[in-house]
C-alpha cells in the first residue's frame, strides 16, 4: 500500500475514529467526514484527521485514494449512490458494517465500474461511542474478517488484508456475505441478546453491590448503541433468530438437566464446553 496514499473516513464515530487515528499513527494522510460539527472539530485539534467536512464535500472526496464507510448499514448504500460521480477512477472503497448480505450485493450492483468495492468486518469495539472514545488498540488481539464476492479482483482482497494488517489485527480471515451474517448471528448478534436479557430479566438495583466478576463480563456488552443493534438484528433476522432458537433449546435442555438432577449428563455438558473454551485460549 503506497504510503502517499489518502484516506477518507466515512461516518466518525468510535470505529471511525479509531480507524483515523490507527492510519494516522503509520504516517497516512487522514480525511474526514460526519454529519456531526463537534466531532470533526475535536478530530481536527487532536490530530486524528488532516482535512474534515461536515457535508459531502466533492473535493474532498474526489483526493481519497481509500475510502472507509463507517456508517449504519442502511445508509452505506445510498451514501455510495449520492456522492460516486465524485470518486476518482481506481478508486477503493471498504466498510465496517455488522452484517453484509443486505449490503454488499445492494452496493457492488450500483457502483461504477471503475471503482471497486470491498465488504470487511472488524470484530472489535468498545461500549462507549463518538470519536472521543476511539481507540485503535481495540484492534489489538482482535479479528478482522474480509468478504468478497466474485467481482472483487484478487488484488483488491489482498489490499484489504493488508489494511487489517496495517490497523493492527492480529487475526484476519475470509468469508462470503452469507456465511459471515451466518457466523455473526451466533458469536457477536445472539450473544448481545443474550448480554440485553440478562440486564432486563429483573429489576433488581442493588446488584453490582453484590455481583462478581462472571456477571460483569457476561453482561459487559448490554451497554449497548440501541439504534445501531436494532439495525443489525433487523437485517439479519432469519439467521439470528435460528440461532436463538438453537440457544434456547440448549438452555432448556440443562435446564431439564437440573430440574431432574441428572448428574452425568449435566457433567458431560460442562466438559464439553470446557473442552470447546480451551480453544480460544490457544489463539
Amino acid at each position: 500500500m503506497n504510503s502517499d496514499a489518502v484516506f477518507l473516513i466515512v461516518g466518525l464515530g468510535l470505529m471511525g475514529g479509531s480507524y483515523a487515528k490507527a492510519l494516522k499513527a503509520k504516517e497516512f494522510t487522514v480525511y474526514a467526514i460526519d454529519r456531526d460539527e463537534d466531532s470533526i472539530k475535536f478530530a481536527l485539534e487532536n490530530g486524528i484527521i488532516d482535512k474534515g467536512a461536515v457535508n459531502n464535500d466533492p473535493e474532498l472526496i474526489s483526493e481519497a485514494d481509500y475510502i472507509v464507510i463507517a456508517l449504519y448499514p442502511t445508509l452505506v448504500v445510498n451514501w455510495v449512490k449520492d456522492n460516486q460521480e465524485c470518486f476518482r477512477p481506481g478508486t477503493i472503497l471498504t466498510d465496517v458494517t455488522g452484517i453484509k448480505f443486505s449490503v454488499v450485493y445492494s452496493l457492488q450492483d450500483i457502483l461504477r465500474s471503475d471503482v471497486e468495492f470491498i465488504a470487511a468486518h472488524p470484530m472489535a469495539g468498545r461500549e462507549l461511542s463518538g470519536v472521543r472514545n476511539s481507540d485503535p488498540n481495540i484492534f489489538t488481539k482482535a479479528n478482522y474478517i474480509v468478504v468478497p464476492t466474485d467481482r472483487n479482483t484478487s488484488e483488491t482482497i489482498a489490499w484489504c488484508k493488508e489494511l487489517g494488517s496495517i490497523l493492527g489485527f492480529s487475526r484476519i480471515s475470509e468469508l462470503s456475505p452469507e456465511d459471515h451474517d451466518r457466523a455473526i448471528a451466533f458469536v457477536s448478534q445472539l450473544t448481545h441478546c443474550i448480554a440485553v436479557s440478562l440486564m432486563t430479566c429483573t429489576d433488581n438495583e442493588h446488584l453490582a453491590d453484590y455481583t462478581g466478576d462472571s456477571f460483569r463480563d457476561l453482561t459487559r456488552i448490554a451497554r449497548i448503541n440501541e439504534n445501531m443493534w436494532t439495525e443489525l438484528f433487523f437485517l439479519n433476522k432469519e439467521a439470528l433468530l435460528r440461532e436463538m432458537d438453537l440457544f434456547i433449546g440448549e438452555f432448556n435442555s440443562i435446564r431439564n438437566l437440573i430440574e431432574s438432577e441428572n448428574g452425568p449428563e449435566l457433567k458431560e455438558k460442562m466438559r464439553l464446553s470446557t473442552k470447546r473454551r480451551a480453544l480460544f485460549d490457544k489463539k
